[in-house]
């Protein structure tokens, strides 16, 4: 079996809420998810951070903060992915990567769909108000991807429901 497969079966048992198996696979591939995110391939390392999403591999967390600063924007956008599903029931995992979250967003050289991905993340954030600041700027950007600005005008919106609500 290999990485990939594992992952998806991973993802099949995190679905299905069978935490005892989805441990002992965790277990079973750790080393090697390792050694994939240390990989010279780009395509080994987007696959071992997308991984850790579909392993639901809270522990791994900062391996994704590592794979943030990765140079390819594959394994870039793989990290982004996996911390958006590791963030939907825990906020605290984008609140730690905030800073380099803006920073994505404020880098108009970073590439467009992983600032897309990167604004998707801040969703599932609590409702600071320079996330939303810098949502709303993107958001009126004409010199932004036409997609880009309707996400970060999107999410902007929702974090200040959100923030509403929480009054």
């Amino acid at each position: 079996m290999s990485l990939q497969e594992a992952a998806a079966q991973a993802e099949e048992l995190a679905q299905a809420g069978s935490e005892r198996e989805l441990a002992q696979l965790r277990a079973q591939w750790d080393d090697e998810l390792e050694a994939a995110a240390r990989s010279a391939d780009f395509r080994e390392r987007a696959l071992a951070f997308r991984a850790v999403g579909m392993f639901r591999w809270r522990a791994k967390e900062e391996l994704l903060r590592r794979g943030l600063d990765d140079g390819s924007p594959a394994a870039r956008g793989s990290a982004l992915l996996s911390l958006e599903v590791l963030s939907r029931d825990h906020p605290s995992t984008v609140n730690s990567v905030r800073p380099l979250l803006h920073k994505m967003l404020s880098d108009e050289d970073e590439n467009s769909a992983v600032r897309r991905l990167a604004v998707l993340v801040l969703k599932n954030g609590s409702a600071q108000r320079d996330t939303v600041v810098l949502l709303e700027g993107l958001a009126i950007d004409d010199r932004a991807d036409g997609e880009l600005r309707k996400a970060a005008g999107t999410v902007a919106q929702g974090l200040k429901r959100k923030a509403q609500e929480k009054r």
